[in-house]
């Protein structure tokens, strides 16, 4: 008797790249690409009435990212194991798709004997990662990644939305000079020197 398929669901706004993998996963028997999509929204439609067992998940999509899916998926679906794919190879958004829940990490230049394996072993329950992005979590100095509190979040966002510290203040009921305080210790987390930089940085790393 075949033993169950596992299912399997691409998530990327690139044919290119839902080709490539769809190849890849035609060489494994046991796997079974059961959905091919190209933004979250399509994704979360999905997921409503068919339950799969991976989902192969792009960074950047056009509707959303793939850290915040990832959060949603292992609330609405526990059971299902998300693997990122991205050209990205920077610690602090591998870090934070694996704190989302995510089972690994792909990078789209995995060879297929590194996507099929490591689907086999995510649903085994491992953390699985391309050689590349191995490499670079195991060669990587910790520390790197700013930890913020609460506050300096709000704060952050609030910048972000084009808000002086005078407005933040009163926004969030704290005084200016307090709002001027989590300034600067965002500023030296993020080892940036004006809040321009701080922005750009922290919407890269997906903070905000």
């Amino acid at each position: 008797m075949k033993k169950n398929l596992i299912k399997v669901i691409i998530v990327d706004d690139h044919p290119v790249v839902l080709q490539g993998f769809e190849y890849i996963l035609q060489e494994a028997e046991d796997i079974k690409l059961v959905g091919k999509f190209a933004d979250a929204n399509s994704l979360r439609n999905y997921l409503k009435n068919n339950l799969v067992d991976i989902i192969l998940m792009d960074i950047n999509l056009p509707d959303s990212n793939g850290i915040d899916e990832c959060v949603y998926i292992k609330k609405e679906f526990p059971q299902t194991q998300i693997i990122g794919i991205s050209n990205i190879n920077e610690h602090s958004i591998i870090q934070r798709m694996l704190d989302a829940g995510a089972s690994g990490y792909f990078l789209k230049n995995a060879s297929a004997d590194e996507v099929i394996s490591g689907i086999h072993r995510a649903v085994d329950g491992e953390k699985v990662f391309s050689e590349e992005v191995k490499n670079l979590l195991e060669n990587f100095e910790t520390g790197e990644l700013p930890v913020i509190t609460r506050r300096e979040k709000e704060v952050l966002q609030l910048l972000a939305s084009g808000l002086n510290s005078i407005e933040i203040g009163e926004k969030i009921f704290i005084s200016p000079l307090t709002v001027e305080s989590h300034r600067r210790n965002l500023l030296q987390k993020f080892k940036v020197n004006n809040v321009a930089a701080l922005i750009h940085k922290a919407m890269e790393m997906k903070y905000i």
